[in-house]
């Protein structure tokens, strides 16, 4: 077949879901540019994630532009490119998001709206906490002199100035991602037409004038089309969704004619708006080994400007073991840290510095000083920054500029310095002193308690914590039914259409999003 009802580009979080719920109304064929979880069995454990997160077939080598305000170097922003997309090689967090983060979204999808699309995606991945251990039950009642509250229920709504146990989305060693809830079972059904497409690297959406009438790919050295009856459905995410519509000729007019692209819709808006949730972590040495092999604790309070109720939370606490995957972090990110481009690019210099890194950890004193370190991740949950992702040629292998836009707003910096300044305090109380919170990181080395170093400090660490969103988004880009505005046959669902993203993971928001919004094509 090579015509089907609906065809759908992107394998992730979102388009797994929203190939199921169309599958019961129609013919669909599905576009993954990575490969079957089944040839990627990481993506199907529940550890998993760290050997996910080392695989090169399973993450996007994609990285940031350079820019003073974060450091002039490049950050990794890699996306999942496996069947489960993102969400098959993260941590497995399931928080939907603070009752405020929704009141800035369209009329219908509120909080109150969007509850029942939440419960629906639930219902199938069965997300839960992870069982208390000494360390993590330390660390809530050292919140809690500290002023939070201990939430028992991350799924409430309720963010302001809590702690507490996140939902992961897992059942005993297995992972469970929108592919395994969703898609998979969609497949086995006899009744149900879905063919799959994995290796398909997506050149560009078809039209025929202002209609969407298919997709364009290669598979392999092979360029093929698929052709789509009733709406083709982009859901390859934040990054990917807006370089395949500037490729097919919706964005800037004027960026695209430059390029040679031939202009199928003016839309500026495409690519732009892109915000994520930078990070930082303070690191900690502990006296006894810590407990816990999974970040499982998360907090939410506003410490930026004056807190205001209506508009919630601003930053998120993470509580991370190093035992979890500092190593795996260590292995990934620091040949890039390390090494100017031009050097990276060289496969044998980042070999070397993973080898060093592998010998490092053959160490007993390495391996015992990771399992007595824990850290405190702050996270810019409510970034006023904003960024852009603009293609750069129309080869559909070539990745496109992103700018992240880290601290183009100076209250994006006050807000994490304030941020490190609560960790501290959380990781200074009472309830702490058996583990121990000796700080190493940032530490007396990364300018302990003085203004202007800490500034450097965050500025040469800032990480992305992977909650790309808003690049398509709705309102401008797209319509409340998430279709593309001016054209015909042609839809985005996925973190690209959010106009401002929830304080929390996005994993959840978007398999609500896909959810809710699949539901409301014809």
């Amino acid at each position: 077949m090579n015509e089907f009802d609906y065809v759908v580009v992107g394998g992730g979080s979102a388009g797994c879901i929203v190939a199921a719920r169309l599958s019961e109304r129609g013919t669909v064929c599905v576009l993954e540019a990575g490969p079957h979880a089944s040839q990627a069995p990481a993506t199907l454990r529940a550890d998993g994630y760290k050997d996910a997160f080392l695989d090169p077939r399973l993450m996007y080598e994609r990285f940031s532009t350079t820019d003073p305000r974060w450091g002039d170097r490049r950050v990794f922003l890699g996306t999942g490119r496996v069947l489960g997309g993102s969400g098959a090689v993260n941590a497995m967090v399931y928080t939907r998001g603070a009752r405020q983060d929704f009141a800035s979204w369209p009329e219908g999808w509120r909080w109150d709206d969007v509850a029942g699309d939440f419960d629906a995606v639930e219902a199938t991945l069965r997300p839960r906490p992870r069982a208390h251990t000494e360390w993590t039950e330390r660390c809530v009642a050292a919140a809690e002199q500290a002023g939070l509250r201990r939430s028992r229920n991350l799924s409430d709504g309720d963010y302001d100035g809590v702690l507490g146990y996140e939902p992961m989305n897992y059942e005993g060693d297995d992972r469970r991602s929108s592919y395994v809830g969703f898609l998979a079972p969609a497949m086995a059904d006899p009744a149900r037409t879905i063919e799959l497409t994995t290796g398909a690297l997506v050149d560009a959406v078809v039209f025929e004038g202002t209609r969407a009438v298919g997709v364009r790919y290669r598979l392999g050295s092979e360029v093929r089309e698929v052709r789509a009856r009733r709406e083709v459905v982009l859901c390859a995410g934040a990054l990917a969704t807006p370089a395949i519509l500037q490729r097919s000729g919706v964005g800037a007019a004027d960026a695209l004619q430059a390029l040679g692209v031939e202009v199928v819709l003016d839309q500026p808006g495409v690519g732009e708006n892109l915000h994520d949730h930078p990070n930082v972590q303070l690191f900690f040495k502990a006296q006894h080994d810590v407990d816990c092999d999974y970040p499982q604790l998360y907090g939410f309070e506003r410490v930026g400007r004056v807190a205001l109720a209506e508009e919630g939370p601003d930053t998120c606490f993470v509580f991370y073991p190093a035992r979890s995957s500092f190593r795996e972090g260590l292995l990934k990110l620091l040949p890039n840290i390390a090494l100017p481009p031009a050097l990276y690019e060289q496969p044998m210099f980042p070999a070397a510095i993973r080898k060093t890194i592998e010998k490092a950890f053959e160490v007993d004193a390495v391996r015992q000083f990771v399992a007595q370190l824990w850290g405190i991740v702050v996270v810019l949950g409510k970034p006023e920054s904003r960024g852009h992702v603009r293609i750069r040629s129309s080869d559909p292998a070539a990745m496109p500029e992103v700018d992240p836009g880290y601290f183009a707003e100076p209250a994006d910096m006050e807000c994490v310095l304030a941020g490190i300044e609560r960790a501290r305090e959380i990781a200074g109380q009472p309830a702490l002193n058996y583990f121990g919170a000796k700080e190493v990181l940032p530490g007396p080395l990364g300018g302990g308690t003085r203004r202007r170093a800490l500034e450097r400090f965050v500025r040469k660490n800032v990480m992305t914590t992977y909650h790309f969103a808003g690049t398509c988004r709705m309102g401008e880009v797209v319509d409340a039914d998430c279709r593309v505005r001016g054209l015909e046959g042609l839809r985005v669902i996925d973190a690209s259409v959010m106009p401002v993203a929830p304080v929390a993971a996005l994993n959840a928001p978007t398999m609500m999003l896909a959810h809710r919004a699949a539901g409301r094509i014809g």
